[in-house]
């Protein structure tokens, strides 16, 4: 007989420590609200900690699917140690653990992990308090072309007759057929848009995703999936300000942006927060409430420079978080997924920072 201690399978500088330790601090602070959603009577349900730590799991190791982390989980031991199983125990059921994930990990819970993870990174001193950046970009909707039709089901598009077509999947043509977002409708997923974010990209079926990030490291403050047409981004990380200072009481002096944000409606609900505007200024367009004493400032350079961090936080969630096309149909099951993916970001990022500054 062998006895495998998993935790000295570890090793001692791997970051999955750092982001372990951090997990189970956020985990004791909501015990009282797993307690309360975990299944006493009845089959035994998956404890939700160990849920909510393979939501991690799979945001940073980019597992495509619940079935083939299920799958992966029985034989690799990092990932048992991280969830705090024994190699006994082995994995979860395929079947089981998607449904426990929808009973008991709903957006609200999500959102409070998120929220958790934010205030963890404050307390550690990783996050600036008064500046910030705002920006956004589109994730594809998991939703094909062909599935946006007409609303009133009176579709217009040409479906091939060819014998050897595949009857469950049909060739169809939409040549010389306008399609728009208020007479179609995509049958996959009703929520997504039709939608482009500059003059000649090819329009996809999306969804948008805003960030608000903080100055001193590039965290992730505030994440939010929207409809890209309904809401517009300028409008979104006004909002996106209000909820940070309500919920982390932060000062926010400054916001940087792109030119995208170079709008009337954004520079005066900037000013009208006390919100310094370092937006970047389109050539021969002037706004009131943004001239030369904003951008001739020392700090509007060096937000202009840092915002373009960002970036790197889009970056690593569509191609290692996963969200370069949406895991989920509709608006609130991906917002609930794109919070696990920012705070698998922001664990990471500071498990990294501190231990860069550990000396040797």
């Amino acid at each position: 007989m062998t006895i495998i201690d998993l935790n000295q399978r570890v090793p001692d500088d791997h970051p999955l420590r750092g982001i372990k330790e951090r997990v189970d601090k956020i985990l004791a602070k909501l015990s009282p609200l797993f307690d309360q959603l975990y299944a006493g009577e009845g089959r035994p349900s998956i404890p939700p900690e160990q849920l909510l730590k393979s939501r991690i799991l799979i945001a940073l190791y980019s597992v495509r699917s619940e079935r083939l982390f299920c799958e992966q989980l029985a034989y690799n031991l990092l990932w048992l140690w991280f969830l705090d199983r024994e190699l006994e125990e082995g994995s979860f059921d395929p079947t089981v653990f998607p449904h426990n994930y929808e009973r008991v990990l709903s957006a609200e819970a999500a959102h409070l992990f998120f929220l958790e993870v934010y205030d963890l990174s404050r307390a550690e001193g990783w996050t600036s308090d008064q500046h910030f950046t705002a920006d956004g970009t589109l994730v594809e909707a998991w939703a094909s072309m062909k599935s946006f039709v007409r609303q009133n089901g009176k579709d217009g598009a040409k479906v091939a007759a060819a014998k050897d077509d595949d009857p469950g999947n049909p060739t169809v043509n939409f040549r010389g057929e306008q399609r728009r977002n208020d007479t179609h409708q995509s049958t996959t997923d009703p929520q997504s848009v039709l939608y482009r974010k500059a003059a000649g990209q090819a329009s996809k079926l999306c969804f948008g995703a805003h960030v608000l990030m903080e100055n001193r490291h590039g965290l992730c403050a505030a994440i939010t999936v929207h409809n890209p047409i309904a809401q517009g981004e300028p409008e979104v990380a006004l909002a996106q300000v209000d909820e940070h200072r309500q919920l982390h009481g932060a000062k926010l002096t400054t916001l940087g942006a792109d030119k995208a944000y170079h709008q009337k409606k954004f520079v005066t609900g900037c000013r009208d927060r006390e919100v310094s505007p370092h937006v970047a200024c389109k050539e021969r367009v002037q706004i009131e409430g943004l001239d030369g004493r904003t951008t001739g400032a020392q700090g509007y350079q060096a937000s202009q420079r840092i915002r373009k961090r960002v970036e790197e936080i889009f970056g690593w969630m569509k191609t290692v978080g996963g969200l370069r096309k949406t895991r989920y149909r509709g608006i609130e099951r991906n917002q609930a997924w794109v919070y696990f993916v920012a705070g698998a970001y922001n664990l990471l990022r500071m498990t990294r920072l501190a231990l860069s500054r550990q000396p040797g």
